[in-house]
């Protein structure tokens, strides 16, 4: 098991399109992945949970790893949760189109 603390960096916390980042780096891993904050904790696979925990920049988070490559998986994790994200601005509900195709959803693709 490894354990490492981030603080959240991105200027608007983490909310959807980082949420769906997270998420799609790590769907498919096979261990145990947890994401502890003063609000409680989630798994990262799922993109409801991390925006429940309502993340906003400054709060420092634990993210525990238990599995296959967990320091890799674990470091790969921290950076995500650090990263400031600088997305271009979207039209009203192109936000969940790319999010849905980002993650793999059969939608039609969306205007870039």
């Amino acid at each position: 098991m490894v354990e490492r603390a981030a603080v959240i960096r991105n200027s608007a916390g983490i909310h959807c399109r980082p949420s769906a980042c997270i998420v799609k780096a790590v769907t498919g891993y096979p261990g145990n992945i947890t994401v502890m904050s003063p609000a409680g904790e989630c798994d990262p696979r799922s993109i409801m949970a991390l925006i429940a925990m309502g993340l906003e920049p400054g709060t420092t988070i634990t993210i525990r790893v238990e599995g296959p490559d967990e320091e890799a998986q674990c470091d790969k994790l921290v950076e995500l949760f650090e990263t400031h994200y600088d997305f271009p601005h979207r039209h009203p509900g192109q936000d969940t189109q790319v999010i849905l195709h980002d993650l793999g959803a059969r939608t039609p693709a969306p205007e870039r």
